[in-house]
Parts: C-alpha cells; structure tokens; sequence
C-alpha cells in the first residue's frame, strides 16, 4: 500500500485526483501507475484501469488471477467491474469512498454472486494517509 501511496503523491503533485494503485503477484510489483485523467484528457485513465493494461501487457493476457490490487481510494463501480473482469484474486484499498465507491460503500461489485467472478477485499489499510492526501487536493482546489 505504501507504493500505492506514493504514486497518489506523485498525482497530487501533477495536479490529479491522488489516486495511485499498484498490482502484485507472487509478492512482485507487476504494475503501479496514478490517476492521469486530466493529463490524458481520458475519463477512464484511472489508476486501476492504467494498472491492469500494464500488467495484461506485461504477463500477455488479460486474465490477473492470483494478483492482488493495492488502491488507495475504493474503487468506482467501472474500476471494480474491472477487477471482477480482469479476475483479480484480491483488492486491497486505503480510504473509503462514500460518494462513488462500489467496493462497498455504494456497491460491491467484487462480491456480487450474481457475477462470475468475486475478489477478496480488504479495506482501511492506510486508510487515515490515504484519505488525508484527497482531503488536501480538494481543501487545496476549493480555496479562493
């Protein structure tokens, strides 16, 4: 999750929603990327997303199985369906989404048994880290 964070920082620096996200199999970093929406001008350019395209080219298929996810925000319902498609084995996320999360909060996409596929979830790891780096991009982005 650490690494995760720090590509959350690296988004905050380059004026991003900090969301960063890193995937991992066997203990290895197969990808870790950041939120780049407004860099790309790409609504779907979410860390998530950015990390499982890696990792697909990477390994040479789009099937993740036995990879864990660390996300420092719950991921969106088109985040979460990714995983569920990618069949990610588990995921792993800081700071709650209330607003938008489908990982519980909102939805549970990754548990849904009317899907094919369901992930592990743990969530709140880092959670007080993560959820400060966001509380700060939007304090920052809401003063005068």
């Amino acid at each position: 999750m650490k690494a995760a964070l720090l590509q959350a920082e690296q988004a905050f620096q380059e004026g991003e929603v900090p969301v960063g996200a890193v995937l991992v199999l066997d203990q290895e970093i197969l990808a870790q990327n950041r939120n780049r929406r407004e860099a790309w001008c790409d609504a779907t350019a979410h860390a998530e997303i950015l990390v499982l395209r890696e990792a697909g080219q990477r390994l040479g298929g789009w099937r993740l199985a036995d990879t864990t996810l660390y996300v420092t925000l719950e991921p969106c319902p088109m985040c979460a369906g990714a995983l569920v498609l990618a069949r990610v084995s588990r995921l792993v996320f800081g700071a709650y989404d209330p607003k938008g999360g489908a990982a519980g909060s909102l939805y549970d996409i990754p548990g849904d048994p009317r899907l094919n596929h369901r992930l592990e979830v743990t969530s709140g790891v880092l959670e007080n880290e993560c959820a400060a780096l966001l509380q700060q991009f939007f304090r920052d982005k809401r003063a005068p």
